[in-house]
């Protein structure tokens, strides 16, 4: 018991990596997953959870043994690794937000029938999430997302077991699952394992909410406590996926039902086909998750921007400045609003090839930073007894190579 006590008393960065990277990949390709192909997918789901997870860790090992940030760390390597990483920041800036609050918006009005246009929802979530995060920064936004996760966690819990319980929908004469290995298919896994849990990048995002934590609580975990509350965050993402593929199987799977890959339809779509499923009085419970789901990536992804900005700016600008005063986190917070709402509202248009874009650099790549994060806790940074061991290096190579074949891959199929 005491254990518990002491793991929701140091819950932090993994709560905030968990509410995070529960969003688009979650809601819409696991559901989607399980929707079109069934359990099967519940292998590509896991594989990318395990492969992926030593860059993240490492977010956490490298910035509580030393207590610098993942990007001073890639700056100690060369300047090089800092101005890729800064790149790869300056194409997240301009359109990941605009996406997400976007999906956000839609899903509000969608899930609420609120007669409102996307842009003005969005900008009231902007305005709304900016102030949250302004007033009550680090602290505030801990404790409002274990409150945001909870009811996320039970809504999603009791929406599986509604499904289980009511047992999987009929299956359309003569269905047969469509092949998971023609390129339609090998398109669908590259999307998924691509975002699942997140991307890759996001491992400095966890490495700064962990400095964040010790200077807020004046604590510093050690780095067996870190890891244990980190994982609690990582396992859940994986769980919560999990989840997600069981609705999209047991409502879907076998309806031969045509699925928008627009992501506010297709929550729509889903919602409305669970409570045919179930009945109307389940509806709560699928529209909060989805609702929340959605909400609690935007503030964590909006806060982690705002911080990853000001990091590198500090490492690259002007020496003399002091880029973690609360006026420059205010000011970055306030500048990510306005600039994103402007990229909602001139380029809603295009706001499908700006994520193409954001989506091809983010997977091309993902390696590049898994590299440069074990090159980070590989370093004399670490004392050598702190440094990972034999089988988590080994399967940061196998992950490596797994992001590698995958980057090369889908660069041959944009191109050719």
């Amino acid at each position: 018991m005491s254990q518990l006590k002491t793991l929701l008393k140091n819950l932090g960065p993994g709560l905030l990596f968990a509410s995070m990277a529960i969003g688009t990949s979650h809601l819409v390709l696991s559901t989607k997953a399980g929707a079109q192909y069934g359990w099967i997918m519940v292998i590509p789901i896991l594989l990318a959870n395990l492969l992926k997870y030593p860059f993240f860790e490492f977010g956490i090992r490298y910035t509580n043994v030393t207590n610098r940030s993942l990007i001073e760390g890639y700056l100690l390597r060369g300047k090089g690794y800092l101005w890729l990483y800064a790149f790869i920041t300056l194409v997240t800036t301009f359109t990941m937000l605009a996406a997400l609050y976007v999906v956000t918006a839609g899903l509000f009005i969608n899930l609420f029938h609120t007669p409102l246009p996307v842009s003005m929802v969005a900008l009231g979530l902007f305005a709304f999430i900016s102030a949250v995060l302004i007033i009550g920064r680090y602290r505030f936004l801990e404790i409002s997302l274990k409150f945001v996760v909870t009811i996320l966690f039970l809504a999603l819990l009791v929406t599986t077991v509604l499904v289980l319980i009511k047992g999987p929908v009929t299956m359309v004469p003569g269905f047969e699952r469509p092949p998971i290995f023609n390129e339609g298919g090998i398109l669908f896994l590259i999307g998924l394992v691509g975002w699942m849990p997140t991307a890759v990048e996001a491992s400095s995002w966890i490495s700064l909410w962990t400095l964040e934590k010790s200077k807020v609580t004046g604590y510093r975990l050690t780095l067996g406590e870190a890891l244990q509350e980190f994982n609690s965050g990582y396992y859940m993402t994986a769980l919560l996926a999990i989840f997600f593929l069981i609705i999209g199987w047991m409502t879907l799977y076998g309806t031969q039902t045509e699925l928008s890959g627009n992501a506010v339809v297709f929550a729509d779509q889903v919602v409305q086909l669970f409570t045919t499923h179930i009945g109307q009085w389940a509806y709560i419970f699928i529209a909060v998750s989805a609702f929340a789901t959605m909400f609690s990536t935007c503030m964590t992804a909006h806060d982690a921007i705002s911080r990853v900005s000001l990091d590198i700016l500090r490492l690259l600008g002007p020496k003399k400045r002091d880029f973690s005063r609360r006026a420059y986190y205010a000011a970055g917070v306030l500048l990510l609003a306005v600039v994103n709402y402007l990229v909602v509202t001139v380029f809603s248009a295009n706001m499908g090839l700006l994520v193409a874009l954001a989506t091809f650099i983010s997977f091309v790549l993902a390696p590049i930073v898994g590299y440069m994060n074990l090159k980070n806790v590989m370093s004399e940074d670490l004392p050598e007894n702190l440094r990972p061991g034999k089988p988590l290096q080994w399967l940061t190579y196998a992950g490596i190579l797994f992001l590698s074949l995958f980057a090369v891959y889908y660069c041959w199929l944009v191109v050719f």
